[in-house]
């Protein structure tokens, strides 16, 4: 409701991951838990206020660090729960913004410490993000973003996974065809 990009980005999120858990090997109920679950993994945006989330332009320092909050307020929304459909979700909210060395937030968890899920969703989501047009830039090619992708193999992302990633990229293309932002 207040975010247009949202809904389009959180749907091709949850579809590319399950793409990549699907060919990583993941079983059919955990590739389920994901689907749905990463649907919430910017659930905390809702913590942001309209001038940073809807800033047309680069966000400045004070800014940035108000963004990177989402991830806290995306756990703390999702709360404690025996559900593990919740608990993914967490724990999703909470990690997709962390770096497989360590550089990323918000508790600088590094490597396999990280969690599965928010692995996976991190490499789908900057997918989404930077191939998606926003008010502050235009879609980046796919090539483009699939060489960031290999690029950050080992550093931002899990190095196992992004060759998962890039070897379902037909089927990842067909699911961003189906999910296009309508504004």
């Amino acid at each position: 409701a207040r975010d247009p990009y949202t809904a389009g980005h959180s749907l091709r999120v949850s579809e590319y991951s399950v793409e990549i858990a699907r060919a990583a090997g993941l079983a059919d109920d955990q590739i389920e838990l994901l689907r749905k679950s990463a649907l919430l993994h910017d659930i905390g945006k809702i913590g942001i206020p309209d001038n940073i989330l809807g800033k047309p332009g680069k966000l400045d320092g004070d800014e940035w660090t108000v963004m990177q909050k989402h991830v806290n307020f995306g756990a703390d929304i999702i709360g404690e729960s025996d559900s593990l459909l919740l608990q993914m979700a967490k724990e999703i909210a909470l990690y997709h913004h962390e770096k497989w060395d360590g550089s990323g937030y918000p508790h600088g968890t590094q490597g396999e410490a990280i969690p599965l899920s928010a692995r996976i969703v991190a490499i789908a989501d900057v997918f989404d993000a930077l191939t998606s047009e926003r008010p502050y830039k235009k879609a980046w090619p796919v090539e483009d973003a699939v060489a960031l992708l290999k690029e950050g193999a080992g550093a931002h992302f899990d190095p196992n996974l992004v060759p998962i990633f890039i070897s379902q990229l037909d089927e990842i293309l067909k699911i961003k065809e189906s999910f296009k932002d309508e504004f």
